[in-house]
């Protein structure tokens, strides 16, 4: 069984880690914060203090941080350790520009390069039922799709590397324009005396039902931003992901673009941080309702 070494330990990173150490993967993680590797080593995972160690001892790396900065950063670290067979598959929501650099930088050393970013949240993290979109050669995929499928309930490669950002993109436009329109039919319910948290299970199997609204309207509807599920910042960056891609292709996408700046609005108001539940207090406040 080849060795896995991950990198990143957040909200996704370490339930899939839990995920892959129950496979019986054999397994190394490093994190940039220190409390985040404790809590790995809590729970018996080995642990690297460097990224260079790690990738002298791992097989595959598997990448799941913040945004495209975190990554290029991580991939200058880990180029002079990196050698020829080994596979890197980034789980992180980045631009397909910075992912096919990254990809070129890598293959360098005869490292290859799988983009697989997912979509399911951090229950579907913990369930091991994410869904992964992936781009890369299908030898690459191939390979990669066994540490995967300790995380996902579907692999699905989209094309050559690139091709999975640019779908993990359509996917957050979606997400994106949905939360909003979940916010305000939660305040349109309660404003005409619907009790807003029998939304959810009033819709679901009906044409409206989707996971996010059987996630998000119910938390909306208490008021409960708590566990933190999805940040506002993180569907922030995807969608100026996606206004970047929009641009370069010359696709219009005015959805995206409102959902942007009213989910930009929100942040403004201290919420960047808080989770994707909260943008229902944009609907609460006369003063701050969208037009």
């Amino acid at each position: 069984m080849e060795r896995i070494g991950f990198i990143g330990l957040g909200l996704m990173g370490l339930p899939m880690c839990r995920r892959l150490q129950a496979a019986g993967f054999p397994l190394t993680v490093w994190n940039r914060s220190a409390d985040k590797l404790e809590q790995a080593r809590a729970a018996g995972m080995a642990t690297s203090t460097t990224l260079t160690e790690l990738a002298a001892n791992s097989d595959i790396l598997l990448l799941c941080i913040a945004d495209a900065a975190a990554v290029q950063s991580v991939v200058a670290q880990l180029l002079p350790a990196l050698r020829s067979g080994q596979l890197i598959i980034d789980l992180s929501s980045i631009d397909p520009d910075t992912t096919r650099r990254c990809a070129g930088l890598v293959s360098q050393s005869g490292a290859s390069w799988v983009d697989a970013p997912v979509s399911g949240g951090v229950k579907g993290a913990e369930q091991g039922s994410l869904v992964i979109m992936a781009g890369g050669s299908e030898a690459d995929i191939q390979r990669a799709s066994l540490p995967l499928q300790a995380l996902s309930q579907r692999i699905t490669r989209m094309g050559d590397v690139g091709s999975g950002q640019v779908t993990k993109i359509c996917n957050q436009l979606i997400v994106a324009a949905n939360a909003m329109l979940i916010a305000e039919a939660v305040s349109l319910a309660e404003h005409n005396g619907v009790d807003a948290s029998l939304l959810a299970p009033a819709l679901a199997g009906g044409f409206a039902d989707s996971l996010p609204l059987q996630i998000l309207a119910p938390r909306m509807a208490m008021r409960q931003a708590e566990p933190v599920q999805w940040k506002v910042a993180t569907l922030l960056k995807d969608l100026d992901n996606a206004g970047q891609l929009s641009r370069q292709s010359q696709s219009a996408t005015p959805l995206a673009a409102l959902a942007s700046q009213l989910m930009r609005l929100h942040a403004a108001h201290g919420h960047a941080m808080a989770d994707l539940s909260s943008i229902i207090n944009l609907y609460q406040d006369q003063e701050s309702k969208p037009c």
